[in-house]
Order: structure tokens, then sequence, then C-alpha cells
């Protein structure tokens, strides 16, 4: 008769690139999952030996030999239990996605990956091959016939239906999933529909932490085989989650599983771009951070997702007035640091811009003042910023949303200095919505005037936003169907939003093109981010 069997899920993060570490972290994982929890069979998540995803150092014959090598001293750390881990295996000329089984001390077989993603923020199929000689995963703990899919293998049917077909009972599912608004009830549905066609119970496991715009969620989750899903693991934290698998049943009893207490959208969109740009910081050598702080709605969200990730005491803001600074400005950015226990600079910017001014006067003679001048403004901002941080040491974070970057609502090497843009992928009507989220969750941490206030760059006397662009709720939500969901000028028009409004906004999108381009990266949140994920050519004839 079969036994039960203790599983035990590394949701932890492993950073790209650092093989040596990780395959460390990995061995002492094995041992730990063995000792610890008694665990028959431990498994990490996609490509965790060199973390994911790794580009195009996939092309450097060292780092593939760096990661063989680490793969079989890894392996000899699997004694006492069996381990799953995800690495790139190299096999002469090509490259797979592979998961291998490690126990007894060595290597006892290898999966390698069969659907490969190549859309969106995926590109697999310019590294990775698929093996024609490929063949199922199965193999037996305990009486228990286990068998292994990666990631994208779980969103076609035939993968796991052929593993189930060789006697699978309990299906592992390491992945490298990053986090997307509504992603999990996808996920959740798909779990439903696998575990119904198959009767094989799955466990998902996948990635935690930020790597540049990406962010893993983890909230990885188990299913029994007849299609019932237990509540997901809390999101974007690292832990252990243990389970007891029933091969009969086909069921799944936790032993270590903390539930996600606040699933919301907000919640789960905060708690991600707080973890982009916490390991964005740690992974790239920095533990402080500077920002401009306006006493507008974008820096002050951008302030307190800084202070959540970092800790006030790493955060320094800068208040930079000018001639069109409004005295509420002043006050709310005081008022927000005050409460927040965060360090505000003050450092005018009258002197500067003047120097500018003085500098172009004769060259400029006779023309109009226009944007130019409020770009200047902007720009010297953006280089007292950059001063300060190359000074002093610390990432400057950038504060433009999508909305902005959509549109070109953002000065090239002014308000776009910086390293990171913890809010680049939330539109302007999204970030209110998540201050409101902040303010409900301890202390309020963002001035309620702030929030009601019109929002204005203050770069001319009396600006407002909306002199410039059409409302927020307006424009962001031809953004939403133009950017995220690709509708054409005709298919947005049709849902009834006005003709000369839809092309002038999409115009702007069109001819923005080149400031996107050389935006600092942002944690991704929706379905269609900029950079990686949406790539427009900047020179481009073509015109709906």
């Amino acid at each position: 008769m079969d036994s039960g069997l203790r599983i035990a899920m590394a949701q932890f993060d492993f950073p790209v690139g650092d093989v040596a570490g990780n395959a460390a972290k990995i061995a002492a994982m094995i041992a730990f999952a063995r000792d610890e929890y008694a665990a028959d069979v431990v498994l990490f998540p996609e490509l965790a030996l060199s973390g994911y995803p790794p580009e195009d150092l996939l092309y450097r014959p060292a780092f593939l030999q760096q990661c063989e090598a680490a793969m079989n001293a890894v392996a000899s750390a699997a004694v006492g239990i069996v381990a799953v881990v995800g690495w790139p295996q190299s096999a002469g000329s090509v490259v797979y996605n592979a998961a291998s089984v490690l126990r007894d001390g060595a290597i006892a077989t290898t999966y390698r990956k069969r659907e490969l993603p190549n859309y969106a923020v995926f590109d697999e199929r310019r590294y990775f091959d698929v093996d024609p000689d490929r063949e199922d995963c199965v193999f037996e703990v305990n009486g228990t016939r286990i068998g292994v899919v990666i990631c994208e293998d779980l969103w076609f049917a035939e993968p796991i239906a052929a593993t189930v077909a060789k006697g699978a009972q309990l299906v592992l599912v390491p992945n490298a999933s990053p986090f997307e608004r509504d992603k999990h009830a996808q996920r959740d549905a798909l779990l439903v529909q696998r575990t119904r066609e198959t009767g094989a119970a799955i466990a998902y496991l996948n990635l935690v932490g930020g790597q540049d715009a990406l962010v893993f969620d983890g909230a990885s989750v188990v299913a029994d085989g007849d299609g019932s899903v237990h509540p997901a693991a809390v999101a974007f934290e690292e832990q252990w989650l243990v389970v007891e698998f029933d091969p009969q049943a086909r069921r799944f009893a936790s032993l270590q599983w903390t539930v996600d207490g606040d699933e919301s959208r907000d919640a789960l969109a905060w708690r991600a771009v707080v973890r982009g740009t916490r390991d964005y910081c740690r992974k790239n050598g920095f533990d402080k951070a500077w920002l401009g702080l306006s006493g507008g709605i974008d820096s002050s969200v951008v302030l307190a997702i800084a202070v959540d990730a970092l800790g006030a005491e790493n955060v320094t803001a800068v208040r930079m007035p000018s001639r069109y600074t409004a005295e509420l400005s002043n006050d709310l950015a005081q008022e927000q640091c005050d409460a927040m226990g965060v360090k505000l600079l003050n450092l005018p910017i009258e002197k500067p811009f003047q120097g500018y001014l003085d500098a172009l006067a004769e060259v400029f003679g006779g023309q109009k003042t226009d944007t130019t001048e409020e770009n200047l403004q902007s720009r010297t901002r953006g280089a007292l910023m950059m001063a300060l941080s190359n000074k002093f040491g610390g990432l400057l974070l950038t504060t433009g949303n999508k909305s902005e970057y959509a549109v070109g609502y953002a000065t090239i090497y002014g308000d776009m200095c910086g390293g990171y843009a913890p809010i680049k992928d939330l539109y302007k009507t999204e970030v209110y919505e998540l201050a409101r989220w902040r303010n409900t969750v301890g202390d309020r941490v963002i001035p309620q005037a702030v929030i009601e206030r019109p929002p204005s760059a203050e770069l001319r006397e009396n600006q407002l936003d909306q002199d410039s662009l059409p409302p927020y709720d307006v424009l962001d939500a031809i953004l939403q169907r133009a950017v995220d969901q690709e509708q054409s000028r005709g298919e947005i028009v049709a849902a009834g939003f006005d003709a000369a409004v839809v092309e002038r906004v999409l115009r702007l999108v069109r001819v923005s093109e080149w400031k996107r381009h050389q935006a600092a990266p942002g944690p991704k949140v929706s379905r269609r981010a900029f950079g990686r994920e949406r790539r427009y050519p900047i020179s481009s004839g073509w015109r709906e």
C-alpha cells in the first residue's frame, strides 16, 4: 500500500547569476528540509540554480559550465531525501530549461521543459531548445509515482496528460511566473481544469523576489486530484511550505502553510512594488534611496513605497521649490516626512534655474517663453538629485506613473532622472487607489490633502495637469484599452470615447516612444508594462 509523502516547497528568492551562492543555498536547504521537516521530497523553483531569467548569460560558455559543476555539487547533498532543482542544462550546442531529480547523491533523471513561452516578458525560444527525444519524467518515492513539468507546460493539456499516463499520481510544477494583477484567479482556474482532466494532484511552487522590472510573487498553491484548490501561500514573502500528500485520496494536508490574509488588488499591487523596489536596491548594492518630494500624489506614494521597502532611516526626501511652487506643496511634503520619520532636505532651485536662463538669454533673445523653460526647471531638479546621489551614495527613485510615461508627460533628463521607477506601471488613477489603500493600513502616511488636491507639475503659474491632458479617468480608460488590451482606435471609439480625444491620446503615445526607451526600469504589475513587455519601434511609419 502507498504510504504518505511529505513535501517541502522552497518559496524563496534565487538571484540571477549568483550560481555559487544559489548552489550553496540550495544544498543547505536540501539538508534543512530533510533534517527539520523530515521531508521525503523538496522542490525548488524553475531555474533556481541560475536565477530567472538569466537572459544572455546563457550565451556565455563559462556560465553554463559553472551551472553544470554547481548542479553536480548540489546533487551530492541530496542524501536521505529527493530534491527537484531547476537549472539551465547545456548539451553540446543547445541549452534546455531543465529540472533534475536528485537522490542518493547523484542526478537520477532530468526533465526538459516542453513549452517555451515567447510572448510578453518571455524570450525562452531565444535561449532554450525543446528536446525532440524528450521523455516524460516520472519517478517513485515511498511508493508514490511523482511527475514533473515546468511552468508553461502546465498551460497546455498534453504535457501533464502524458505524465499522468505514465503513472504519475502527483505532479510537481516548479515555476518562475511574474506577478500580474488578476493572474491568481486565472491560475487557479487552470489548476482546477488540469486536476479534473487527469485526476492527478498538483503542487505548484512559484519563485519569489524582484528581478529588474519583474517581480515574482510566490503565492504557491496545491490542488487535490478532485480539483479542490487550497488557499495560496502568502505572496511576496520567502517561506518554507510543507504539506503531507495522501496518494490514495490524492489530497494534501498542510503542515506549514501561511495563508495570505489580504489578496485584494491594491494589497497585492502595493506589495509587488515594495518588493520590487527593495530587491532592486539590495541586488544592486544600494541600502539607501533618494527622491524629490513635491507634495503631489506621485512622489508621496513613492516615498511611502520607499519607506516600506528600505525603512525610514534609509530614505531621504528633497523638497525643491521654485517660483511656481505653492506653499501648500511645501507644507504637505514636510507633513508627510514628519509622519513617516523621513529626513527632508530643502534645496530651492531659483538660483540654478536663473543661471540657466541667464546662460541662454542671448541665444533665446526674442523667443517666447514655452515648455523649454518649464523643462529647464525639471532638469535643474534632476541635476541636483543626481548630484546628491553621486556625492552621498544611494539610489535615486523616479516618481513618474504609467499615464505620464504613456503620453510623454515627463521630462527626459529631468523628472525621469534616476535608477528605478516604483510606480512606472501604475496609471494615475491606480496611484490614487493605492494611496487610499495604504492609508487604511496602520497609520495614515499620505496626507489627505495630497490625495484631494488637483495634480500639477507646478512649472508655470496656476498650472494643472488637466490643462494639457484629458481628465485622468478618461485618459487612463483610453490608455488601458490601447496599451494593456491592445485595442485599435476604432474599437476604443466604438466603446464610447470621443474620436478626437482618442486620436490625440494615441498620437501622444506614439510620439513618446523614444522617451520610454530611456526610462528607468520599474516593477511590472499590469498585463502589458512598458519596457521588456511592450516593445514598439521608435521610428515607425505605421498608423492605425
